[in-house]
C-alpha cells in the first residue's frame, strides 16, 4: 500500500481516509495482478498499463471511476446498491456501506473487457 501512502496522508477526515484504504487494500488483495499508481492526482489501477478502475475522495462521496461502458452495464445494479452515478463515476456516500461484490463485478468486467486493450483508455466507439 506504499503507493497510495501520500494521498492517503492528504485525506483530512479520518472515516473518509480509513474508508478508501479499506476499499484500496480490498482491491489490491482481491485483484493482485493490478498495478496501483497514483494518476491524474488520484489512486487508480492498471492491468498491463490498460485503466481499470480508479477512486477519489468528494465532500458527500468516494467516486469511483471504471470508465463509461461498466458504468452502462452495472446501472441498474448501482442504483440497487443506493448509490448514484454519471456518466464516468459511480458516487458511494460516505454514510453507505461498500457493496464489495458490485465493485468485484465491475473491475473483473473491466480486466476481462480489456484484456487486449493496448491503449490507456479504452476507444471510443
Amino acid at each position: 500500500m506504499d503507493t497510495f501512502a501520500d494521498y492517503l496522508a492528504r485525506i483530512d477526515h479520518p472515516q473518509h481516509q480509513a474508508r478508501l484504504k479499506e476499499i484500496l487494500d480490498w482491491v489490491t488483495k482481491q485483484f493482485p495482478q493490478l498495478m496501483p499508481k497514483i494518476a491524474w492526482n488520484q489512486p487508480m489501477y492498471t492491468d498491463h498499463g490498460t485503466f481499470i478502475v480508479g477512486f477519489s475522495v468528494a465532500k458527500r462521496h468516494l467516486a469511483v471511476a471504471p470508465e463509461r461502458i461498466a458504468i452502462d452495464r452495472f446501472s441498474d445494479e448501482i442504483v440497487q446498491a443506493g448509490y448514484t452515478h454519471s456518466k464516468e463515476l459511480v458516487r458511494i456516500p460516505w454514510d453507505h456501506p461498500v457493496d464489495f461484490s458490485l465493485l468485484q463485478k465491475i473491475i473483473a468486467f473491466n480486466s476481462s473487457d480489456k484484456a487486449d486493450c493496448t491503449t490507456f483508455w479504452r476507444k471510443s466507439l
